[in-house]
């Protein structure tokens, strides 16, 4: 499939700046800002800040604007603004379903074979319908293998404690071409018991997957999830630590790092699938299609307006990462795999072309969740600013977390006036901090704003942040 292209207005042009400027051009920092950097043990050499009307040529305040940054999960802006103009808003992914061999009444003689094209949101309910789908083919009972294809997508060799020695996160799971459910569970502790412990459902449902239960406490809930003593394996977990009454009704989203994801597609689609009433007890195992192959069913994913809402609201990084190997399954030849390096290439020439030079920009997965990503406040205000020039603005600022009200900026400024007048995409890892989107300030003007901070003091930079937002609504 070809990208497509979104014409610009002419306007865009005429604000397109220049990227690369030398460091600390800087207008003074507002009093609450620097005041609030100081107490948290900042030093200004650790922050790169734009703010600048998007009708503006020249910055308001600029700290650092050229010097390369870690960007955190502010990179999904980059990732995401490139899909929609590339790709399209209304763009979707299809999962699609084959079968070889021979189908009498409702038997399937040979293999069911599903192959994946990146679909970032092939979850529970979705892939629920989708055997329905199947069912309605025709198909009822499997007497081959079941196939996964996962050819759109380059195999690459992955450490799952690679990133922070955390494998049970969920935001450390594996792109594929067949990602199913994100490849993670949700434990659900109910406080109804029978017989002496907490009642715990997962879902995905499994099949075959055996779950032994905490105990009761009566402590405070606190750090509830330690408590539990979680050993999670293949063939099911076991909780032998306690959980606390007064935690009520709780859910922990874990990813069983020790399933490969054909086990793990293997345990939900044999439950599903006899759920929806077929029958299957044979291998699930990699495969391709093969060209005598006949298609039986297509489920067809969200469009990509709405994919992005799930990305920066809640920083998925997995989607990301989806999103990156889309683009590169989308550029040049369709029939190799995708990889992270050719989406990045795509990136970087869609850039180009748009006449924003990043030469700083680094792309490891698009999502972010990186150590070696890096991008210069300027480059992100100038992505910024094009952004809001473009015929997608909408679809794009519609995705970013709105100040005090969703997202990952739902806690955050509630009582402030510049709540429900800022859209931020937020970033945190280890000694980064970010923040960057757009501000409407009680003036009727609009706002960029990018503020990122690199230094082991980072997680105290969040009150400077958000000390700038209200600054810039108020002043702006």
């Amino acid at each position: 499939m070809r990208m497509r292209k979104f014409v610009l207005r002419p306007l865009f042009i005429l604000l397109a700046l220049s990227l690369w400027m030398n460091i600390c051009v800087a207008n003074d920092l507002p009093a609450t800002v620097t005041g609030a950097l100081k107490r948290a043990g900042i030093p200004g050499k650790a922050v790169g800040i734009v703010v600048q009307e998007v009708c503006s040529q020249k910055a308001l305040l600029s700290v650092n604007q050229g010097l390369a940054f870690a960007p955190a999960s502010t990179m999904k802006l980059v990732t995401t603004d490139a899909a929609l103009e590339l790709l399209g808003p209304t763009f979707t992914w299809k999962t699609q379903a084959y079968v070889t061999g021979n189908v009498a009444g409702d038997v399937l003689t040979g293999n069911l074979i599903f192959k994946g094209s990146g679909d970032p949101k092939l979850v529970t309910e979705n892939f629920w319908l989708f055997l329905r789908q199947i069912r309605a083919a025709g198909i009822r009972e499997i007497r081959g293998k079941v196939l996964l294809d996962r050819s759109a997508f380059e195999a690459i060799p992955y450490d799952p404690e690679k990133f922070d020695g955390d494998p049970v996160k969920p935001y450390n799971a594996v792109p594929d071409a067949l990602l199913l459910n994100y490849q993670s569970l949700r434990f659900q502790f109910i406080p109804v018991s029978a017989n002496g412990t907490p009642t715990v459902a997962v879902d995905p449902p499994l099949l075959n997957y055996d779950i032994a239960g905490p105990l009761w406490s009566n402590d405070d809930c606190g750090d509830w999830q330690s408590r539990l003593g979680m050993n999670i394996g293949v063939a099911g977990v076991r909780f032998t630590g306690r959980f606390s009454i007064a935690c009520g009704d709780k859910s922990w989203y874990v990813r069983p790092y020790q399933m490969t994801p054909n086990q793990y597609f293997s345990a939900v689609f044999k439950k599903m699938w006899a759920d929806v009433g077929g029958q299957f007890s044979g291998e699930v195992t990699d495969g391709v299609t093969p060209p005598d192959a006949r298609l039986v069913a297509v489920w067809e994913s969200p469009a990509l307006a709405e994919v992005i809402r799930d990305i920066n609201k809640f920083s998925n990084n997995v989607m990301a990462r989806q999103l990156l190997l889309t683009l590169a399954s989308n550029a040049g030849d369709a029939n190799a795999p995708a990889n992270a390096g050719r989406g990045a290439q795509a990136i970087q020439a869609w850039l180009q072309n748009k006449g924003i030079a990043a030469p700083e920009l680094v792309i490891e997965n698009g999502s972010g969740l990186s150590r070696n990503e890096r991008i210069a406040p300027a480059s992100m205000a100038n992505l910024l600013q094009a952004a809001y020039w473009s015929s997608l603005m909408p679809e794009l600022i519609a995705s970013l977390p709105l100040v005090g009200y969703d997202g990952t900026m739902r806690h955050r400024l509630t009582d402030q006036e510049v709540a429900g007048n800022a859209h931020i995409k937020t970033g945190t890892l280890n000694d980064v901090k970010a923040a960057a989107g757009y501000v409407s300030a009680q003036s009727g003007k609009r706002y960029i704003v990018v503020f990122f901070i690199n230094h082991p003091n980072a997680a105290g930079g969040g009150a400077a942040q958000d000390a700038l937002l209200e600054w810039i609504f108020e002043h702006g």
